[in-house]
This record gives C-alpha cells, sequence and structure tokens, in this order.
C-alpha cells in the first residue's frame, strides 16, 4: 500500500543512472595525472560539476521527458553533495550553508561553461579556457596548457553528447568520450 508513496518516478531512476557515469567519468585518473586538475575535494567537486554541466547544456531547450530528467539529475547531484558532506563529518547545522553555496557555485559554473561552448565555435576557446581556468584550476598562468587541453577535452565532450539523442539521455543512457 504505500511503495507507491516512496517509488521513484522514472525520471529519478534514469537521472541515477546517468549521475552513475558522469561520476565515473568524472573519477577517471587522466584528470588528475594528464590534465592537471587537483585531487582534492574541490577539483572532484568541479570535475562532477563540469560533467553535469555538459549533460544540462546538451538538453537546454528540450521539452517534457527532458526538462524532467534535468530537474532530477540536479537533484541527485545535490542529494550526493548533501550526503558527502555528512561523511565527511560537516554538522548537520553548516550542511544547509555549505549546499546553498555550492547551488550558487553551480549555477555560475554552468552558465559559464555555457558561454564558452556557445562562442568556441566562431571565437575560439578563450572564454571556455578562461571559465575553465577560474573554475576547474582554481588558478591562472600556471596551468594554461592544462586548461588547452582541457579546453579541448570539454569540446570533444560536447561535440559528443550532441551526437547522442535527446530521448535516450532522458532515459539515462549517455556516454562519455574517453579522456
Amino acid at each position: 500500500m504505500f511503495s507507491r508513496f516512496f517509488r521513484r518516478s522514472a525520471s529519478a531512476d534514469a537521472a541515477a543512472k546517468a549521475y552513475d557515469s558522469i561520476v565515473e567519468q568524472s573519477r577517471h585518473p587522466d584528470f588528475y595525472t594528464r590534465y592537471g586538475v587537483a585531487d582534492t575535494l574541490d577539483g572532484r567537486f568541479d570535475l562532477l560539476v563540469l560533467h553535469t554541466s555538459l549533460v544540462l547544456i546538451r538538453l537546454k531547450g528540450e521539452e517534457g521527458e527532458s526538462e524532467a530528467f534535468a530537474q532530477a539529475l540536479f537533484d541527485t547531484l545535490f542529494t550526493d553533495m548533501d550526503q558527502s558532506l555528512r561523511e565527511i563529518g560537516v554538522s548537520d547545522m553548516s550542511i544547509g550553508k555549505k549546499v546553498k553555496q555550492m547551488g550558487r557555485a553551480f549555477y555560475g559554473r554552468l552558465e559559464a561553461y555555457e558561454a564558452g561552448l556557445s562562442v568556441a565555435e566562431n571565437e575560439g576557446t578563450a572564454v571556455l579556457s578562461d571559465a575553465l581556468a577560474r573554475n576547474l584550476f582554481r588558478s591562472g598562468e600556471e596551468a594554461a596548457a592544462d586548461v588547452g587541453e582541457m579546453a579541448s577535452y570539454t569540446l570533444r565532450q560536447a561535440a559528443h553528447l550532441a551526437a547522442q539523442d535527446s530521448v535516450s539521455i532522458a532515459h539515462g543512457q549517455l556516454t562519455f568520450a574517453a579522456p
């Protein structure tokens, strides 16, 4: 009788499946060894945000299942962030504040990556590289080579996601290209 109250929606199930793919891609060792992303909580968070942003940017403007999926994916990310903060010992009193900060960071990065991807076709990767340097590397000139490689990876990944059917993505069936 109570199962209908606790059953997850199809969008939530698809988002959980897609989020597993995002986490797997974000944890690929090449990001930390080849691309120079810091293997820290911040670096891992930023890679999750980058890959989640790429999926959300791909689905932007899609309607129906894609909208529900995009919201469920966002919710899945932040449920995981909340749980992760609790696991590392952040107090219950601080969780809301930390998650709110992470939410602001997420939206700022999403906007920056979307802007960078939108101008990359015509104006090159300078805007995207700047967004990656500020957010993913949190540095300046010392990461210039890594930023250029990461910008190229991000463009390849956006193209890879663009080639995938939005309905398949909304059902949690997405793939990433190898780093």
